[in-house]
């Protein structure tokens, strides 16, 4: 198959207010406030890329799968929607590098995308069961690892090479893990990965690969540049000089919360103040409490916590703080259903790549007297 490329500004089809971190690729993030609903907007999702969006024919397109399987398999999209029951799924996705601004703020991290803390949406997906794909190619016992290839091709490696990433069999022939066409009742936006791409529930983002191209069933993790690339180093190691082998590699989300509402340093009149967020357990965990503070991390108030659609979802909450005059550190904290609990500093957490960052969400606020 051919693939041409194109702007990917010319066809995000993003609210105007969108901060855009990159244009080319496409980074961006919506205002943290746009997050408050459980599902998210179409124009609102973020967009995480590490090159332009390949433009696809989708009559020809096809999915492989090959590799490790008795029969493989070559489908178009309208014999993979007609072969494979639809499933539908709400699941969150999230950028590995969401709330890294947060990081750099203890100590800069030199080349990477300041993400906020909005890297992150919500959709419902509808597409087939990779599971269902699986077994229709007949996977062999020694396949242990299931990669995927997109089509859209990065200029950060050298030579430049097409997106990829692997999970775990176990993973990937878990019922929650999509082949997704479909993205809230809708056919896939090109911005999402059209015509068809992978849902990986409760792990980071990086891994649901967009634009898929090739399924490929293996003894081996991937050895595409962005599986080791998204690991956790130590944080005396140079990501310039760092091997695959030197750091953790990044699959299930820990759990973490963030401050939606008030905005960042507002201007508020002193007393009730209406606070809202979200929490997100990841992997196939869920939120049990979360903790707000008014002052720093003094006082703690349990906030109300919504309950979780299903276990890939975050969970939004919400009280109502009384603020004092002048200035200040509005916390959150939150705890999942294995009593996992965030780490109170982003010192603990710090990385020379700016990953998984679930220190506590800290908001600073003026109020007037």
């Amino acid at each position: 198959m051919e693939f041409e490329h194109r702007s990917n500004m010319g066809i995000c089809d993003k609210r105007a207010d969108m901060i855009v971190h990159q244009a080319e690729p496409y980074n961006a993030e919506p205002p943290p406030g746009a997050l408050v609903g459980q599902v998210t907007p179409l124009d609102t999702f973020y967009g995480r890329n590490h090159g332009p969006f390949p433009l696809i024919d989708k009559a020809s397109w096809r999915l492989r799968v090959d590799g490790l399987v008795e029969n493989p398999l070559e489908l178009s999209l309208d014999e993979l929607q007609r072969r494979f029951p639809e499933r539908n799924l709400v699941a969150t996705l999230q950028c590995a590098g969401n709330r890294r601004a947060d990081l750099m703020l203890f100590h800069d991290i030199p080349g990477q995308v300041p993400w906020g803390p909005a890297a992150i949406s919500t959709a419902c997906w509808g597409g087939a069961g990779l599971a269902d794909v699986l077994a229709e190619a007949g996977l062999q016992a020694q396949a242990t690892h299931i990669a995927f290839t997109g089509a859209d091709v990065s200029q950060d490696t050298d030579p430049p090479q097409p997106f990829g990433a692997s999970i775990p069999a176990a993973k990937a022939t878990a019922g929650e893990v999509l082949l997704a066409w479909a993205m809230n009742d809708q056919a896939l936006p090109t911005a999402h990965g059209a015509p068809l791409r992978v849902v990986v529930p409760g792990w980071i983002g990086a891994r649901s690969v967009k634009w898929l191209q090739r399924i490929t069933a293996q003894a081996e993790p991937t050895d595409n540049y962005f599986q080791a690339e998204y690991s956790i180093l130590p944080p005396e190691a140079d990501p310039r000089t760092a091997g695959p082998g030197d750091g953790i590699t990044l699959g299930p989300i820990a759990i973490h919360c963030a401050i939606l509402q008030p905005g960042k340093d507002a201007q508020l009149p002193s007393g009730p103040t209406k606070v809202t967020g979200f929490a997100f357990a990841g992997d196939d965990r869920t939120v049990a409490r979360v903790d707000v503070s008014p002052d720093g991390g003094n006082l703690w108030i349990h906030a109300d916590l919504d309950t979780a659609e299903n276990p890939w979802t975050w969970q939004h909450w919400h009280t109502t703080l009384t603020l004092p005059p002048g200035e200040t550190e509005l916390v959150a904290r939150a705890w999942d259903d294995t009593a996992a609990v965030q780490p109170e500093s982003p010192a603990t957490v710090w990385n020379p790549r700016g990953y998984a960052n679930n220190s506590w969400a800290r908001l600073h606020v003026t109020c007037s007297h």
